[in-house]
């Protein structure tokens, strides 16, 4: 019998930081899903097999000029899921000023550039998915990263937010918050360490990209999930 279930069009699917780690396996994801996916990257090479847009989502500039080549040559964007970020960890006392700002500039005010400069085409096609990529420290803490916990909490306030004043347009800005997942980053820390981070994990385990991945497709296609914190960490902030 043939499938009854009708193709899906292929959609624009704008990944931030896509060229590794997390950021990579979610413009997998969609890709195996069937859409189109650009990635936008720093330094480095973009991966095989995507559009790569080179981009620094501290600057405006830079952003318009990635937006408006990927616009020409898949269509609008349609999903956006916004994973680029940085870390500077220091104690409180011994953080300066230039490593709090770093962190928020990058990863709460690019967030909020990417968002801004993505609604464009989507409150003219009235419909679109903004994915914000958090992380568990946002609502869990962590010692020697306040600026990082404070940028990423600040994701659900945005997500929320633009849920509110754009989602009577067919737009909607979730946001996912990842635990300790096995990145090239985890794998560096010492063994003793990722055995007491995983003590901590009631799964026992650190996550894969591919679970991020999969939160990041459900809530592409979940049109009445809007200003919601998904978290994907193996329990270990129990939603918090």
């Amino acid at each position: 019998m043939p499938d009854p279930t009708p193709a899906r069009t292929p959609r624009s699917v704008l990944v931030t930081g896509g060229n590794r780690g997390i950021g990579l396996a979610v413009a997998q994801a969609f890709a195996a899903a069937g859409d189109r996916v650009a990635v936008t990257y720093r330094s480095g090479e973009a991966p095989a097999g995507f559009l790569g847009v080179r981009a620094d989502v501290t600057d405006p500039a830079s952003l318009d000029a990635a937006f408006a080549t990927v616009e020409a040559e898949q269509g609008a964007v349609e999903v956006l899921v916004a994973n680029a970020g940085t870390n500077r960890d220091q104690l409180l006392m011994r953080m300066s000023d230039e490593e709090f700002d770093t962190v928020l500039d990058a990863n709460l005010a690019g967030a909020w550039r990417v968002a801004r400069r993505a609604v464009r085409g989507m409150v003219r096609a009235k419909r679109g998915r903004i994915i914000f990529m958090s992380s568990v420290v946002g609502m869990y803490g962590s010692p020697g990263q306040t600026n990082y916990a404070a940028s990423k909490s600040g994701m659900v306030g945005l997500a929320r937010s633009i849920a509110r004043e754009l989602g009577g347009r067919g737009i909607t800005a979730n946001v996912i918050a990842p635990g300790f997942i096995d990145t090239d980053m985890t794998r560096e820390l010492p063994e003793a360490t990722q055995a007491q981070y995983r003590a901590q994990i009631p799964a026992g385990r650190f996550g894969d990209a591919s679970d991020v991945a999969r939160a990041a497709v459900f809530l592409a296609e979940a049109g009445y999930v809007n200003g919601a914190v998904l978290p994907v960490d193996g329990g270990l902030g129990m939603g918090h």
